[in-house]
């Protein structure tokens, strides 16, 4: 069997990562198998829940970042979805808290040789932001778009020319050159981008975020024995609150909205059953946006805070918007 290409897709908080995987997913050749591995922060994984709603292979690696979980817990993760689905391409989705190195540095391991090979490494960038310096001084901001071979400005649908053309400036300081480097919007990326030829790019702090939690993650409780579920994570100067819920409970879309505008929150994503349906729930700074969604298997919701977040009032608070809460 010859080797699975494995495409890293990365991209800072909020930019459409699981928005331009899932177009992805739609898109693939007739015949394909592909497979996706996902990462988020919290514990919950919300982008694993909204994936699986729309037919994905997706095996989740929560709680962390993948670059902290880059030992065992992937390793495990990642053996699983190779052993279950056998992809013909697999596209893997760290956080966008995380740092890509030492990811690469497992993918290109001695352990995987002959199995995959790590093809073409997209970053999505929201233009908007490079006029932010928190984000240009983030650092793994800048090396995940450092290791990168095709770098892409999503949502350009929602940026002014000046933006635009502070993105393809900064583009273009790279060295080596990127293999390309392109506009979209919604997360739509092309097919071809993904055979763009690979580079061993470096990273300017390959080091920055060097800390391992090698153990593998405990089993969470079935929902049929606990059916209200609570997880809290915090690192490298980020904290997240998440909640898994039996689908046997059901929101007032109303309140819950209003939740989710209730809090200086840096991200909050969810799949929720409301009285109008299960929906996807997706706030990046002061916009929410919502869509309809297959009925999931649960409900499931994160926040995510650059401080503390009280987890025992926003429990309360969440509990109030359930239907007759």
């Amino acid at each position: 069997m010859s080797s699975i290409p494995a495409h890293l897709i990365l991209g800072f908080l909020g930019v459409g990562k699981s928005t331009a995987i899932m177009d992805l997913m739609q898109r693939r050749p007739d015949g394909e198998r592909w497979a996706v591995l996902v990462n988020e922060f919290g514990e919950v994984g919300v982008d694993g829940a909204l994936m699986e709603s729309g037919g994905v292979a997706v095996r989740e690696v929560p709680g962390g970042c993948m670059c902290c979980v880059a030992g065992l817990p992937m390793q495990v993760a990642l053996n699983e979805l190779i052993r279950r689905e056998k992809p013909d391409r697999l596209l893997i989705e760290p956080t966008g808290l995380g740092h890509p190195s030492q990811v690469i540095e497992t993918l290109t391991g001695s352990g995987y040789q002959g199995v995959l090979h790590l093809a073409s490494v997209l970053c999505l960038v929201d233009p908007r932001r490079l006029a932010e310096e928190r984000v240009l001084s983030n650092v793994h901001f800048q090396d995940q778009a450092a290791v990168a071979d095709v770098l892409v400005a999503n949502k350009t649908d929602l940026c002014s020319d000046a933006d635009r053309a502070r993105f393809h400036e900064w583009a273009a300081g790279f060295e080596p050159p990127k293999a390309l480097v392109a506009e979209t919007s919604h997360g739509r990326l092309e097919l071809d981008w993904l055979t763009r030829p690979h580079s061993d790019r470096q990273a300017g702090e390959p080091h920055a975020h060097d800390h391992h939690h090698d153990a593998v993650p405990a089993e969470t409780p079935p929902l049929s024995a606990q059916p209200w579920q609570q997880y809290r994570n915090s690192g490298d100067g980020h904290y997240s609150c998440g909640w898994r819920i039996s689908p046997d409970y059901c929101f007032d879309y109303q309140p819950l909205a209003a939740f989710c505008h209730g809090g200086d929150w840096r991200r909050i994503k969810g799949v929720m059953r409301t009285d109008q349906g299960w929906v996807a729930l997706n706030r990046a700074g002061d916009s929410l946006s919502e869509a309809g969604v297959d009925p999931a298997r649960e409900n499931r919701l994160e926040i995510i805070a650059d401080e503390p977040l009280d987890a025992e009032d926003l429990d309360q608070r969440l509990s109030a918007a359930l239907v007759g809460g």
